[in-house]
């Protein structure tokens, strides 16, 4: 449901215009030093109200640090991090409890819960909740280091111009999606399991918790399918595991094999546009005009990149604790 992983487990929380959204970590080892600027660079990333195609809800997401720090250190028991919703405004949403958003959470979240989903903001399918990956990110780069977790926006709209793919679309009144590419560097060989467990599997998965993610590719992905083994095999150069290429975006047989991690998410089109669509009107069940108003992203990619390094880092800590390469007690 809300809950990932195995030893480094979290839980996100909250709704976007309820009183916070959050993240509960337990196997965070302890002693890790942690404070609340600790959170800001990775936070201002994924603040909207800055680029333009980004929503202009503008929050200042200080990391509230409830449970499991005690002098600036963690103890061991589950940190609970809370970041408070102070710029809400949800006069734009009563409209949809009878006319949902074609492409979004809406009609669904309706028929699962009954119609006592929260609809303001989208409620728990919002964006906003990415907020508490992001910090559970933060805590998960620190246990991975000097490991590397790096994305970035490669192209919107299938432009490389990222801009201009946004200011069009915003012209248009419409959205755009993007790709976003994610590079880890120095992880070691042999983390992961065959099948069920595999690092594609656990990163597939976690990927696809953040809101519009609709597709994964690994190293070459689905290019491969049009080549032949003689082109996308990597030569192993040395013991270390090193490959002459990396095709495979080092992973063989589920397995880290020491070389770059290299995979790529497809973002979708935020469907809150301004422009009109056609939807249902649940009362008359009759086709209806939709204008969607209020505050949303003209391009949610934008944001993507550090969530995505997020939660790709939450698995690999996760796997690393499993193999015993993070201590249980942080050093002093």
């Amino acid at each position: 449901m809300n809950g990932f992983g195995r030893l480094f487990r979290l839980s996100i929380l909250g709704e976007s215009h309820g009183p916070c959204v959050g993240v509960l970590l337990d196997g965070v080892p302890a002693g890790l030093p942690l404070a609340p600027p600790a959170f800001e660079a990775d936070m201002a990333r994924r603040r909207g109200g800055g680029a333009p195609g980004t929503t202009p809800r503008r929050e200042d997401d200080t990391a509230l640090l409830q449970t499991g720090v005690h002098e600036g250190r963690t103890t061991g028991a589950p940190l609970l991090i809370l970041f408070e919703n102070r710029n809400t405004d949800s006069s734009a949403y009563a409209a949809l409890r009878h006319t949902p958003r074609p492409g979004h959470a809406d009609w669904v979240a309706m028929r699962k819960f009954g119609g006592f989903n929260d609809l303001r903001g989208s409620g728990h399918f919002s964006g906003r909740l990415t907020a508490g990956l992001v910090a559970a990110g933060v805590v998960a780069k620190q246990l991975l280091a000097p490991v590397r977790v790096e994305a970035r926006l490669t192209e919107a709209g299938g432009k490389a111009d990222v801009e201009r793919a946004v200011a069009e679309a915003m012209a248009a009144g419409d959205s755009v999606g993007g790709l976003v590419e994610c590079r880890v560097q120095g992880l070691p060989a042999g983390l992961g399991e065959p099948f069920f467990d595999s690092v594609e599997s656990l990163l597939a998965h976690a990927a696809f918790a953040i809101p519009a993610v609709k597709g994964i590719e690994f190293g070459d992905g689905f290019q491969v399918a049009r080549l032949r083994g003689s082109q996308v095999n990597d030569p192993i150069a040395d013991m270390a595991g090193r490959t002459a290429t990396n095709h495979a975006g080092g992973i063989n047989g589920g397995i880290t094999n020491g070389n770059e991690l290299v995979f790529r998410v497809a973002v979708k089109p935020t469907s809150s546009i301004k422009a009109p669509q056609t939807t249902l009107d649940l009362r008359t069940q009759a086709p209806a005009e939709l204008k969607v108003g209020g505050r949303h992203d003209a391009c949610i990619a934008l944001r993507v990149p550090v969530v995505l390094e997020a939660v790709t880092a939450a698995v690999l800590a996760d796997l690393m604790l499993q193999e015993g390469r993070i201590p249980r007690i942080w050093p002093a």
